[in-house]
């Protein structure tokens, strides 16, 4: 969800009348919409993933000229399934240029701050190519909160008449006020949310009208969504609206995953029928873990959502705002973080690369009229986690597990622990602030392997009688399997 909504849900949840004060709400402009074509609808189920060839690079608020060459140059070449993008729709250009105006739809027309629709075409086409399914933010439970002008030049006067929706299309009828009971159901999924205006999803309308929108997007090359704000619509209205989505390129349903923002109501379970649900406890145990003793991840799992009901993540661009999360911030912590939830079984994970910011509502890296410049991963502006070598070597390392379970995991010292994969692999994780020589236990067969979280392979492990003595630098990882030698 957009920053207003995600801080809103978490300071009304905690009941933190400061962050709802301070939240900034921002002009609504939008232009016309797609009408839903006769496309085959998406009956079929979405396309299982292969074991361990689940890994979604989470490209926020890239370019879609950027999020191309990354396609071509990184995420097919290391082995990511899918790539999660910023939201495509026009949005309000809000004059400082705020990172939370693209949660803000004036339009459902293609031509945002990162691009035309010429260049989101491109980007899928590069990324289809390489391998790489796109899975964009869909912002489809509100329209922007004032009037103002978009990206692409619509104007709007009033908040209840973007280009694509009149009042009658939103639940202003039936509730005209900002949720204020975070323990009512009905006005969590009915009234303002920090005077978003809320849309009548129950409406054949309205859900033609999103439907249209995402349909447009499959028709160009998009394979699933991430669904923002989701605890905001009725989970039969998701299911609905799912339901008239054409298949995707490989004659797939989309994949469809739902942002519901931890609270007393809805609960997580309400959305399974139409997608899989992102696992905010996930990062939360992860930071817990890591900013403390990781030996506690003995017993990782206990709360969390099902693995094949989920999307896991360490951060996103709120929970890092927050400070719910960890983030680039936290340094080698956090990639460390990202290493774990790598190695681990559970449930499909999203790894995050963002910009660096010090002001949390501070814009992306953009030209003098808003719109996003091309993503330098070496001038400091960017955090492009994606390609950590740590990272992209454990991409590598999923892939070559697959499907076998956790297995042998210990702790030979405070902060530092082990666990393998059967005898598909192996991996070794040091969270403390000094270097460390132990021995693991281990079911890989006995040999010598690339540490494949070395540059070029540059580091070998043995194995010998079931044991690897590991010397792990402060603050490192190495994994192995047999698939690497």
């Amino acid at each position: 969800m957009s920053k207003l909504s995600r801080s809103l849900v978490a300071a009304a949840a905690a009941g933190s009348a400061a962050l709802l004060g301070a939240a900034v709400l921002q002009p609504a402009n939008a232009a016309p919409v797609p009408q839903a074509d006769a496309a085959p609808k998406a009956k079929a189920k979405t396309e299982a993933a292969a074991a361990g060839q689940d890994v979604i690079a989470n490209l926020w608020s890239w370019n879609w000229k950027s999020v191309a060459a990354e396609c071509s140059d990184v995420l097919g070449p290391t082995g990511y399934s899918a790539v999660w993008v910023a939201p495509p729709a026009e949005s309000l250009a809000h004059p400082d240029g705020n990172w939370w105006d693209v949660y803000q739809p004036y339009s459902y027309e293609l031509n945002s701050r990162f691009g035309n629709k010429d260049d989101f075409a491109a980007m899928t086409k590069a990324c289809g190519e390489a391998g790489v399914k796109v899975y964009t933010d869909a912002v489809i439970n509100h329209t922007s909160a004032t009037a103002g002008t978009g990206y692409a030049g619509t104007k709007v006067t009033d908040k209840y008449q973007p280009a694509m929706y009149q009042k009658s299309d939103y639940n202003v009828d039936v509730c005209n006020r900002t949720i204020s009971n975070w323990n009512d159901k009905w006005e969590v999924q009915n009234c303002e949310l920090l005077g978003l205006p809320d849309l009548k999803t129950g409406s054949e309308g309205v859900r033609s009208k999103i439907a249209g929108y995402l349909n447009s997007q499959i028709e160009l090359g998009v394979s699933g969504f991430r669904f923002d704000a989701s605890k905001h619509i009725p989970a039969g209205d998701l299911e609905a609206i799912v339901g008239q989505l054409n298949t995707t390129a490989d004659g797939s349903a989309p994949y469809v995953f739902h942002e519901v923002f931890p609270g007393a109501t809805p609960n997580p379970d309400e959305y399974y029928g139409s997608g899989r649900v992102l696992d905010f406890g996930y990062a939360d145990q992860l930071k817990s873990a890591f900013q403390g003793d990781i030996a506690s991840l003995k017993d990782f799992g206990n709360g969390l959502l099902p693995g094949d009901k989920s999307v896991s993540f360490v951060t996103n661009h709120d929970t890092e705002r927050e400070g719910r999360h960890l983030s680039y911030k936290d340094g080698d912590t956090a990639v460390l973080a990202n290493v774990f939830q790598l190695g681990w079984k559970h449930a499909a994970p999203a790894v995050y690369a963002g910009f660096t910011y010090d002001n949390k509502d501070a814009s992306p890296p953009a030209d003098g009229n808003g719109f996003v410049t091309d993503t330098d991963c070496g001038n400091g502006a960017w955090d492009c986690l994606d390609r950590d070598p740590r990272v992209t070597g454990m991409v590598g390392w999923r892939a070559a597990v697959g499907d076998a379970d956790v297995t042998d995991f210990q702790s030979p010292q405070g902060n530092v622990i082990g666990f393998g994969r059967g005898t598909k692999g192996f991996v070794a994780v040091n969270n403390s602030g000094a270097a460390v020589t132990a021995e693991f236990g281990t079911q890989v067969p006995d040999g010598t392997y690339c540490d494949v979280l070395s540059k070029d392979c540059a580091g070998k492990v043995t194995v010998s009688g079931g044991k690897a003595k590991l010397d792990l630098p402060a603050k490192s990882a190495v994994a192995f399997h047999p698939g690497a030698s």
